[in-house]
């Protein structure tokens, strides 16, 4: 299976909203980086143990250990968890930007470093989001 049936299988076992919340910020995901790399990561390490929630990655960036090693990873990762939708943005090296530029402004959302978490798209306002979105994209670049 691709990473693009893998990715449709993963949206299509949410249970709704959740399901049409997903499809709408895969889109708006893919409009914001319309020829990225999609990533699908099924949660699992390699003994098949679930260690996290599946995640959706969209572009790409490099993390740099403190060890001075590196790993190639998405930029953009959009997972459901339990309580909603979390979306993850990698690369901002002040930790308290999104927090302090978009926490207020999202809505009904929890603002960490690098991820957004809410429970449902009507809670939060989109343009913000996606503002956080292209935000984090603008960052990856200049690391």
């Amino acid at each position: 299976m691709n990473v693009q049936e893998q990715i449709k299988k993963y949206i299509t076992s949410q249970p709704e909203p959740k399901r049409s919340d997903m499809q709408a910020l895969h889109l708006l995901t893919l409009q914001v980086l319309p020829a990225c790399k999609l990533w699908f990561n099924d949660g699992k390490n390699s003994k098949n143990q679930t260690i996290a929630n599946p995640t959706i990655g969209y572009g790409f960036h490099t993390i740099k250990y403190a060890n001075g090693t590196t790993r190639e990873f998405f930029q953009i990762g959009l997972s459901a968890n339990k309580t909603g939708i979390s979306v993850h943005i990698l690369g901002i090296k002040d930790k308290t930007h999104l927090t302090q530029t978009y926490g207020k402004k999202l809505g009904k959302a929890s603002v960490s470093g690098y991820c957004i978490r809410f429970k449902t798209l009507k809670d939060i306002n989109i343009d913000i989001l996606e503002a956080a979105i292209r935000y984090g994209i603008e960052q990856g670049k200049l690391s």
